[in-house]
């Protein structure tokens, strides 16, 4: 059985991440999903710590609703905003041998302020073991 480490935040839901993830369910029934939503602090607006969490509960919830309405066994956590962190905290907690990759969901370049900070290169190099898939939405996820 395989089980997948799942980052995004504001491309969750798109259908970039879930066909991807039907795929990997069809190949493997008994798959697993893990997914993290780091916080999100947009640099165009104020925000809480409060407001951050809730949004990021908020778009976790969704995400595992839909996973479970589509058949999908599914766990999560809201995470650090840092998406390296949020991997590595998940990996320290479970175990890197608990997940069989890694599956990085981000916004366009120009958008996306995760390819700014080369979070998927980042990544790779800090956990060489498991494989990285990143995906990449299209612009009308930035929503």
């Amino acid at each position: 059985m395989h089980r997948y480490l799942v980052i995004g935040h504001r491309t969750l839901g798109g259908a970039h991440l879930f066909d991807r993830l039907q795929e990997l369910r069809s190949e493997d029934p008994t798959c697993r999903f893990h997914v993290v939503v780091p916080q999100y602090h947009p640099r165009e607006l104020m925000w809480s710590d409060g407001t951050t969490q809730t949004i990021a509960q908020q778009r976790l919830d969704e995400m595992l609703a839909a996973m479970t309405e589509a058949g999908m066994e599914a766990t999560g956590e809201v995470g650090n905003a840092n998406p390296v962190s949020a991997i590595s905290d998940a990996l320290e907690r479970e175990g890197s041998d608990a997940f069989s990759g890694i599956i990085l969901s981000t916004l366009p370049r120009g958008i996306s302020s995760w390819l700014s900070a080369d979070v998927p290169r980042r990544v790779e190099k800090q956990f060489p073991l498991l494989p990285l898939t990143h995906l990449i939405a299209d612009e009308t996820a930035a929503g």
